[in-house]
């Protein structure tokens, strides 16, 4: 049996989205998603989203470029992997490359490196060229560009 959805009024309910925005930037997938734990009628559900929007809690540039930094920043996610889950959460190709600037290409750069010289000891007794595709599929699977990968892996040598 599902559990029993609690009702709000709607000045509740608009509180407790705000709370929710302001805990941390969202983005509308994420702050719809929310609304479905509450009865609510469609119209509420928009004056609550237009409101939140008008009153910036909800700002979805904002929500991409913090998410952009905190998972390349905090996460070491490449650019591939960010964009791959921002297009998940209903961001558009165009806030997703304005995102992008939020992270310095140098960063990017020494990310990388520091990442290879991290998986460097723990390919030992392989030959470079193993040692160099077991690295570049880690890569790979953080999210970042194979180009990028080579170029790194070619100033390592």
């Amino acid at each position: 049996m599902l559990p029993e959805k609690k009702s709000f009024t709607f000045q509740e309910m608009k509180q407790k989205l705000v709370n929710y925005c302001v805990y941390q930037d969202r983005c509308h997938t994420e702050v719809e998603q929310k609304m479905k734990e509450f009865l609510l009628i469609p119209e509420a559900k928009d004056e609550i989203l237009l409101f939140l929007i008008k009153e910036n809690y909800l700002n979805e540039e904002r929500f991409a470029k913090s998410y952009a930094r905190g998972k390349f920043y905090l996460k070491k996610w490449g650019k591939n992997k960010i964009k791959l889950h921002l297009l998940q959460k209903g961001i558009t190709e165009k806030l997703i490359l304005k995102s992008f600037q939020e992270i310095d290409p140098i960063d990017y750069q020494n990310t990388i490196v520091d990442l290879i010289n991290k998986l460097k000891p723990t390919y030992k007794g392989l030959k470079l060229y193993q040692k160099n595709q077991k690295m570049i599929k880690v890569l790979l699977s953080k999210g970042y560009e194979y180009e990028s990968i080579l170029e790194c892996l070619n100033t390592e040598d």
